[in-house]
Parts: structure tokens; C-alpha cells; sequence
């Protein structure tokens, strides 16, 4: 039999939610948590014969202490393959699981997660692990646990791995030599006289596309600019009247603030699921500092403020939404006459 060393976070190794996302790093003997849900699919194959637990906000901000704990388990339980996640969309939870299967990885072990599209952490741990192709939320658990399963059995075995879209992991940025039976001329020709008659075919180089987007020219004077104020941190008024959602936002807000010169704390709080929000509910300003801006206003460094504050949550909202979301605030900020915004994040 196998053996596998399983790592997840604080809520999936059922410790609790966000006010446990400072969790230490803490190692279960046997499946704990979402591991239960890879056992089955590797039965008679391989076990798991630990999981690694840890928050979220620690292993983000103590790394090194997280990779540490990681090297301790491995030369413990000497695994033959270390699986973490699924982390979906989760950037917190991604980044750590991509590092720690990089940090399996350097020790010789074989080491797979699985990642949304747009969690950051598959940029960064792409090329050095195997990354699955998996949903944006939770919701695709079912989906997710038997394709890392039977992938992970495939490197378990040794069976010679398909290509990534086969296979449905992220291209790692290598290139395979191999031998076909017609040159690239005549595949190229092939897959354009398909592309030509409406038939379907498969590009052997995928060229990547990115969004161009040209900057605006500087303020010319700020002390004559009027400048706004825009967050992604989620922060709405207190009892959240308007129903902002805490993750995948889809609308945003606008809060008329009239003569007010800072967000008062307990009149406003933020709804932000992605990050523990009990220093922005003490003071909304670390998150929307508008006191700031009244302050550079009263200095005479910006002409004046825009009194109103534009809010939604970032929190795994999706590239379309934002854009669309962007695009709707600076119609309102332009008609307003708005030289400037400044956009905060968590």
C-alpha cells in the first residue's frame, strides 16, 4: 500500500471558520476532514496515513514555520505522494497549497492540489507542481476529489500521463518532444482547412491573451482634482441593509457620506468573507480611509472629495463581474466629474 499525506485548512479540517484562520499548524493521525472524502477512491491502493491541518492566515503570514512543520511530516510519515486541497478559489488556502506541494516536492515527493482558474496561486505553483482543474466554490467537491484521485493513482502507478487538457491540470510550461506521422507543415495545413470548413480541431501551442489596459494620463493638479473613493473590501453599513454578499459579488453600492469627515466605527462593518474583518469593523477607515483623504483635502493637497463611497467585495468575484462592476462605477465617477479614484483592496 501507499501512503499519502494529506494537508488542508482550518475549515476543512473541520476546526472552524474564519475566526480560526490563525490555526497552527497541527498534524491528525489517519483522515481527518475533507480527507474522508478522498479515502474511498484509493481503496486497496494507497491510504492516508496522516493529515496536516492549518489557518489559513498563519501558514500566509508564517511560511516558514508552515513549510518547517511540512518537512517535519514528510521525513515522519515518508509518503509517497502529499495531496492538498482542493482549495478551489480560495486564495489564502490556494497559496498554501501550493506551497506546501512545492515544498514536497523539493524533498522528492510527488505532490498534487487543485485550483480554480483564477486563484492566484496557480500562477505561481504552476510550473512547479501539478495544479487540477477544478471549480470556483466547495460546490464542485463531488468533481474535484475523483480527478485528483485518479490522477494522483496514476502517479502512484507510474502510468505514462496523458496531455493537460487531457488530463485536466494546468500546463506546466514544458515541451515534449514527439514523433507523428505528418510534419508540422502538413498538421498546420490539416488544422486550418478544419478551422476553414467548421470542424473541430486542437491547437498544438496555445498563445496566451491578456488584457491590454492603457493607463490614464497623470493629474495634471490635484489640489484642483475632486477625488473618490472605492473598495473591494466589502464595507457597507452596519446591518448590512443592502444584502452585500460575503464572496462572487455580482453588484456594488454606492453610500452617500454628505458632511461626514470618517467612517465611524459602528456605523459601518464589512462583510468581506475572505479575510477576518475585526480590525476593519474597529475602524472601517483601515479598509475605506476616507478620513485620509479629508485630511489631504483640509491640506490643500487634493482639491476635493467625492462624498460617496463606492463598495462591493472582492472576495472570488469573478474577472466578468469585476470588469463589468468597474466599468459601471467609473460611468457614475466620470458623470459626477471625477478627476481620480482611489480603489482599496483587504
Amino acid at each position: 500500500m501507499k501512503k499519502i499525506l494529506f494537508y488542508t485548512n482550518q475549515f476543512f479540517g473541520q476546526i472552524g471558520g474564519e475566526d480560526m484562520a490563525y490555526t497552527e499548524p497541527q498534524i491528525f493521525e489517519g483522515m481527518h476532514g475533507s480527507a474522508n472524502t478522498f479515502g474511498p477512491h484509493f481503496k486497496d491502493v494507497a491510504e492516508i496515513v496522516a493529515t496536516i491541518v492549518c489557518g489559513d492566515n498563519f501558514y500566509a503570514e508564517n511560511m516558514e514555520t508552515g513549510e518547517a512543520f511540512v518537512r517535519q511530516q514528510i521525513e515522519k510519515y515518508q509518503p509517497d505522494i502529499l495531496i492538498a486541497g482542493p482549495a478551489f478559489n480560495a486564495g489564502r488556502f490556494g497559496i498554501a497549497c501550493g506551497d506546501v506541494c512545492k515544498t514536497a516536492k523539493a524533498m522528492g515527493v510527488e505532490a498534487i492540489t487543485g485550483l480554480y482558474e483564477e486563484n492566484p496561486a496557480v500562477d505561481m505553483y504552476k510550473k512547479d507542481v501539478y495544479i487540477l482543474k477544478v471549480g470556483k466554490s466547495a460546490a464542485g467537491i463531488r468533481k474535484a476529489v475523483p480527478l485528483m484521485a485518479n490522477f494522483a493513482k496514476k502517479l502512484l502507478s507510474g502510468e505514462k500521463l496523458g496531455s493537460p487538457k487531457a488530463e485536466q491540470y494546468y500546463a506546466k510550461g514544458q515541451r515534449v518532444n514527439i514523433f507523428c506521422e505528418k510534419n508540422g507543415a502538413e498538421r498546420a495545413v490539416d488544422m486550418l482547412l478544419a478551422k476553414i470548413n467548421g470542424q473541430p480541431y486542437e491547437t498544438e501551442l496555445e498563445i496566451s491573451t491578456y488584457d491590454k489596459v492603457e493607463p490614464s494620463a497623470p493629474i495634471a493638479d490635484l489640489s484642483k482634482a475632486k477625488i473618490a473613493l472605492c473598495t473591494s473590501g466589502g464595507i457597507v453599513p452596519m446591518g448590512n441593509p443592502d444584502h452585500m454578499v460575503a464572496a462572487t459579488a455580482k453588484f456594488w453600492k454606492a453610500y452617500e457620506l454628505g458632511d461626514a469627515e470618517r467612517l465611524e466605527p459602528g456605523q459601518w462593518e464589512s462583510v468581506h468573507a475572505g479575510f477576518d474583518p475585526v480590525y476593519a469593523n474597529e475602524d472601517p477607515n483601515r479598509v475605506a480611509p476616507y478620513d485620509m483623504l479629508k485630511m489631504l483635502e483640509k491640506e490643500g493637497i487634493i482639491g476635493s472629495v467625492y462624498p460617496v463611497l463606492c463598495s462591493t467585495t472582492g472576495n472570488s468575484t469573478s474577472v466578468a463581474d469585476a470588469t463589468r462592476m468597474g466599468q459601471e462605477i467609473a460611468g457614475r465617477l466620470v458623470s459626477a466629474g471625477v478627476h481620480g479614484v482611489i480603489l482599496t483592496s483587504t
